[in-house]
């Protein structure tokens, strides 16, 4: 085999799921941003959202307490906020001003969608029985919004270590299978 040995610390890097994302959340009047790219659909209708949060991010709290959220998706030329909301703490600092996001309400959640990202999800918590274990946080996508001008959105996947992947062109493949 001419493969090397990859550190199982270095897996995740191999397997992120999908484009990095800003989950909103609000709870007692207080909104926070955090980014965030461990999540993974898990069904098709009602559209399910597996979330891993850790539970020493701000946003952990906040989710558990208000059993919503939204998953907003930029695109790369949001990159640099994006990065930023992932280095700094809500806990302590207001996201929405700091990196001049701009908060727009939903329509059947109370967290804040994000005008700049070219889709939101509005989620409400559907099940919180590996939340304990693992901060897994299984999402129901409520209401969905994209923008419709955004034909071909160039999204950003997390490569780890500071390094991202933009998403490349669209194929449209056939299958040969009876």
């Amino acid at each position: 085999m001419s493969k090397t040995a990859l550190p199982l610390s270095e897996v995740y890097r191999l397997l992120e799921p999908g484009p990095v994302v800003l989950l909103t959340t609000l709870w007692e009047g207080r909104s926070n941003v955090m980014t965030m790219s461990w999540h993974s659909m898990m069904e098709f209708e009602p559209p399910l959202v597996g979330c891993v949060i850790s539970d020493r991010n701000h946003s952990f709290g906040l989710l558990r307490m208000s059993n919503e959220c939204a998953i907003n998706i930029p695109t790369v030329q949001m990159a640099d906020k994006v990065v930023a909301c992932g280095n700094s703490s809500g806990a302590n600092l207001d996201k929405f001003v700091a990196f001049h996001l701009t908060p727009e309400p939903a329509r059947q959640i109370s967290a804040p969608l994000i005008a700049e990202c070219y889709a939101s999800l509005e989620c409400r918590v559907a099940d919180t029985g590996m939340v304990e274990r693992y901060c897994l946080f299984v999402l129901e996508v409520i209401a969905a919004w994209i923008d419709p001008a955004v034909r071909n959105p160039q999204t950003i996947h997390h490569l780890g270590r500071g390094k991202f992947m933009v998403a490349g062109e669209t194929i449209t493949l056939q299958s040969n299978m009876p």
